[in-house]
């Protein structure tokens, strides 16, 4: 078979190294985008290049932001005694959008995986440590999913916060969480229900 024009080639390889798309889907969208009006693939062109410029990371939860400190940090109406630990940005969004939790979040930048080179000084435990510290925390609710990575990383934060803050009490989700799910693949009244009966850890 011909190899495709450069300029389509080009797209197609770019879009396939994202996460879920393999060669066939990346020419299918390379070639929706070619369907699409001019100002319409310029307008998405320039939202991406502009994608980095625009967004922040919250200097308090670590979260994506367009502004520092984010919308969620700065809401007086939040439970400030509450602090809920997220491995990456797409679950603190899925927590906020199940409408059940009105505490604070830490993003903690990805999960313990030794073998993936993922290693406690990767994740944002020195935050962690400061929000703990500064924001008058009662109590840590670990929102990790099921997975190994989860549990070998609840394990870590939970001896962390038991020996330098013995006052703090953790929690995990519910677990009718499945075993070895990650917790953006979670459905909402799932989610609610395993925010609801929350258990000591």
């Amino acid at each position: 078979m011909r190899e495709l024009p450069l300029p389509l080639k080009a797209v197609v390889d770019q879009l396939a190294g994202l996460p879920g798309l393999g060669p066939k889907s990346a020419l299918r969208l390379a070639l929706t985008l070619l369907k699409w009006p001019k100002e319409r693939t310029a307008d998405l062109g320039r939202s991406i290049l502009e994608l980095r410029d625009k967004l922040c990371l919250c200097g308090s939860c670590a979260g994506i932001a367009d502004e520092d400190p984010c919308f969620i940090c700065v809401d007086p109406g939040r439970r400030s005694e509450q602090l809920c630990l997220v491995a990456e940005w797409d679950s603190m969004w899925i927590m906020e959008q199940s409408g059940m939790y009105r505490g604070l979040y830490l993003v903690l930048g990805g999960l313990l995986s030794p073998l993936d080179g993922i290693k406690p000084e990767i994740l944002e435990l020195d935050r962690l440590r400061v929000r703990l510290k500064s924001n008058g925390v009662r109590e840590v609710i670990l929102a990790l999913g099921t997975t190994a990575e989860s549990e070998a990383t609840g394990s870590y934060i939970k001896n962390l916060v038991e020996r330098d803050y013995p006052e703090i009490q953790m929690m995990r989700l519910a677990q009718g969480i499945p075993l070895g799910m990650d917790l953006k693949y979670i459905d909402r009244e799932t989610l609610r229900q395993s925010f609801a009966y929350r258990q000591k850890f």
